[in-house]
């Protein structure tokens, strides 16, 4: 007995392994099961995909979807929302949101708020900040969790992690996914003038945080 696929997408310029051909993708039970040709197949749901492209869903390891406490700027469900219909099929989320994702609890407080709404498959980081340092190598191993987010330059709430003593405690305690914004916060409190002076506007933002203001926090680490 030939395999039954749930939705076959017919005649579409598929990106593969070594560039883009024309095949038919025949899926089953939710995941991709072959590339080929799939003419005579027969499938509940079928797709014309001729004259189109068909890439792998994009996974966005860095979205803002201010939930909880900044719903006026966005939330889980138009955030992912707008992934899906820009080809984003995964996301891991930002902890800078009020309040800051720093325990067990808040990250499960994200994932209680996502289910039902969040139309990708999604995931949170944790943020590191001075008091949950000896719970990293736990928390990043929670279930939905991305990994652990280090802010070395401004950010919102508790978050700012510039002290050499806690920087170092975090960087020992988290042994798989760490991701960095790495600015030097001397530097941009030093240079915060040079927005006042002007007004806070778009242009200002390379001057202020310049790539000195990188160079200088990522050769710390």
């Amino acid at each position: 007995m030939s395999e039954r696929y749930d939705l076959i997408i017919h005649g579409g310029q598929v990106a593969a392994q070594g560039g883009t051909v024309e095949a038919d993708i025949g899926v089953a039970g939710g995941k991709v099961s072959v590339l080929g040709d799939l003419s005579a197949t027969e499938a509940p749901e079928r797709f014309d995909a001729c004259g189109l492209h068909v890439l792998p869903g994009v996974i966005d390891t860095q979205v803002h979807f201010r939930e909880p406490g900044l719903e006026h700027k966005e939330d889980l469900a138009t955030g992912t929302a707008g992934a899906v219909l820009g080809g984003v099929t995964s996301i891991f989320e930002m902890p800078n949101t009020d309040p800051s994702t720093l325990t067990e609890e808040d990250l499960n407080h994200k994932l209680a708020r996502a289910r039902g709404r969040a139309w990708c498959d999604h995931a949170f980081f944790i943020g590191a900040a001075a008091e949950n340092t000896g719970d990293l190598a736990r928390l990043e191993r929670l279930p939905g969790c991305a990994g652990v987010k280090v802010f070395m330059g401004s950010s919102t709430g508790n978050l700012l992690v510039d002290d050499e003593v806690v920087l170092r405690a975090v960087l020992e305690n988290s042994s798989r996914r760490i991701a960095v914004h790495s600015e030097d916060e001397t530097r941009l409190r030093e240079r915060h003038p040079l927005v006042e002076a002007d007004g806070t506007t778009v242009h200002l933002h390379p001057q202020w945080r310049d790539v000195e203001t990188v160079l200088l926090s990522t050769r710390r680490l």
